[in-house]
């Protein structure tokens, strides 16, 4: 079969790693902290994807501005203090350097740090296998384009050429935004109905079944 991708892109949370419920109780152990009202894990879980300052302005919308660097400051606290516990989802590294070895450009585009993201390539021993990466302290969180705007240009890599993955709206609308093929993984962060409703080409429901369609499809 004719190879339909050149660049995939992953999202790397609640993607590759199974990370979307610390994501979410640090957020609202944050709040806690702060003697705010914590968001509920479906709002919390909503903001996994984005840039963190942009990610607390949705889970806490009515706190003035210049208390989300504490609440971020909270964050980072927890989350951290957790963060070697996390484990990539079942498959997923032999998955990555199943495409690798098959020449597929590779590429993540997160709404993690560059810190955050150097991290999880190091624990994960992912890092070698992916040839580029865009973080949200770099560019335009998403649903803004951007990410995938810059690794298709390093590239030279069509936008029908590329295909992004993630487990949030936030990836299929930045996809969308980019004019980018998106497929969406229903095991992650955002509900299967939220995601189908943005009309990717796929929505798996384990990382075996987007393995399963990356081979058949890519």
């Amino acid at each position: 079969m004719a190879r339909r991708f050149e660049l995939i892109v992953f999202d790397w949370d609640g993607t590759l790693m199974d990370s979307a419920a610390l994501i979410a109780n640090s957020v609202q152990r944050a709040a806690v902290d702060l003697g705010l009202t914590p968001p509920t894990e479906e709002r919390a879980r909503h903001i996994i994807g984005l840039g963190l300052i942009d990610a607390l302005r949705h889970a806490l919308p009515d706190l003035e501005e210049s208390r989300y660097f504490e609440v971020a400051d909270r964050y980072r606290h927890h989350y951290l203090s957790r963060d070697h516990e996390l484990d990539l989802f079942h498959g997923a590294a032999e998955l990555v350097r199943e495409l690798a070895a098959a020449d597929y450009l590779l590429g993540v585009a997160t709404g993690k740090s560059r810190p955050g993201l150097d991290r999880a390539l190091d624990g994960s021993g992912l890092r070698p296998h992916f040839h580029a990466t865009r973080c949200a302290d770099e560019c335009h969180s998403k649903p803004h384009p951007q990410m995938l705007h810059e690794l298709m240009e390093e590239f030279g890599v069509a936008p029908e050429a590329t295909l992004m993955i993630g487990d949030t709206t936030h990836d299929l609308l930045m996809a969308k935004n980019a004019g980018v093929p998106a497929l969406a993984v229903a095991y992650g962060a955002h509900p299967r109905a939220q995601l189908e409703a943005e009309a990717p080409l796929y929505c798996a429901d384990s990382l075996g079944d987007m393995a399963v369609w990356l081979r058949a499809n890519a």
